[in-house]
């Protein structure tokens, strides 16, 4: 596959590279690169998975450990559910006398949870001079600007990565520099675009970063991870794509990332959903419409309906002025309780 780059989009990752130097994201998330190497290449090499506990391999999942990723822990309990089915799947991940298209595919099989933000981090983790990191972000981003590569219909995860990856290292050849900072990039582009660059001093902690999103983060995460038990989850499901059974969150295209995107479970519809944070009602209504009509273009086939819902916790009157003559956009408020109650007294021999 030949990869064409133009320079104007060399040129923004060069000045997101500059940028990114001089913010605490180089301290945090770029600098601990050899640390991370040196505590989680010995866990991953073949002589030691045949021995590996579910506390070893949960340990990389923790953001405070792998310095570069959210949410994996949450495929922890899944993924050590049959310890010997992951110690077959991370044999396969890392035995790089094979191809790596057929060994991703088959190692993704094995285990339930071991998708591609997993199974690409451990990638880059033993091999940070060949394998990049595919997931949300990266995805999203290199659709962004125009250079997501194109997939044959019915094409497999493990192939498909492989042209992914091929993009990353052509980036990489383009820019003079390496995967774990192109990864760490696509971070500071996000921040970069959403004006919420850090300006912390050097050296302070990713997760004291991450945890600056707030309420409507956990309220994101909240309905991912509870999405079945929801109402909407009796007739939608989150959209899936092979080796990504979450692909439909924070589901990245060339005009952004969709927070939630969902298919009906026995009906040809896909339901949009947007959560309401800091913008406008304005802002939020105009990007679920463009959401909306990026999904009827490159998701939804011709009989497909595509619905639209927000989720905010104080609807204003202008939001429901901007969707009143909208059809098939609807909002959701969400409610916080939170109370304290009183302990039952304790005796003094509890």
């Amino acid at each position: 596959m030949s990869i064409s780059i133009s320079p104007e989009v060399i040129g923004k990752f060069r000045e997101g590279l500059v940028g990114m130097l001089k913010s605490p994201i180089q301290k945090s998330i770029v600098e601990p690169k050899d640390q991370v190497l040196a505590r989680f290449q010995p866990i991953f090499s073949p002589d030691h998975i045949p021995s590996i506990t579910d506390d070893e391999f949960k340990s990389f999942l923790i953001l405070e450990n792998n310095r570069h990723w959210t949410g994996l822990h949450r495929q922890g309990p899944r993924m050590c559910a049959s310890m010997k089915k992951l110690r077959q799947s991370l044999s396969l991940l890392v035995d790089d006398n094979r191809h790596i298209a057929q060994r991703l595919d088959e190692a993704v099989e094995l285990v339930d949870g071991m998708g591609k933000n997993v199974a690409t981090g451990i990638l880059i983790v033993m091999f940070p001079e060949k394998y990049g990191v595919w997931n949300s972000r990266s995805e999203g981003g290199l659709k962004k600007h125009g250079i997501w590569p194109s997939f044959e219909r019915g094409e497999s995860f493990g192939k498909r990565y492989v042209k992914v990856n091929e993009v990353l290292l052509r980036l990489c050849e383009e820019l003079g520099t390496d995967l774990w900072t192109l990864d760490s990039l696509w971070y500071f582009l996000d921040l970069q675009e959403e004006g919420n660059v850090p300006e912390a001093a050097a050296g302070e902690e990713l997760v004291d970063m991450e945890q600056s999103f707030g309420l409507e983060r956990h309220l994101h995460e909240f309905m991912r991870d509870n999405w079945s038990r929801l109402e909407l989850g009796k007739h939608w499901e989150l959209y899936r794509e092979p080796g990504d059974d979450e692909a439909g969150y924070e589901y990245p295209c060339d005009i952004g990332r969709i927070d939630l995107l969902a298919k009906h479970k026995t009906e040809p519809r896909w339901l949009v959903v947007e959560l309401k944070r800091s913008q406008s009602s304005d802002q939020t209504v105009g990007q679920l419409l463009r959401y909306i009509g990026w999904v009827k273009q490159h998701k939804a086939s011709k009989k497909d309906q595509v619905h639209g819902m927000i989720v905010c916790r104080e609807p204003e009157k202008t939001l429901y002025y901007a969707l009143s003559s909208v059809p098939n956009v609807e909002v959701r408020v969400y409610k916080v309780d939170f109370h304290l109650e009183k302990p039952s007294n304790p005796t003094l021999n509890d």
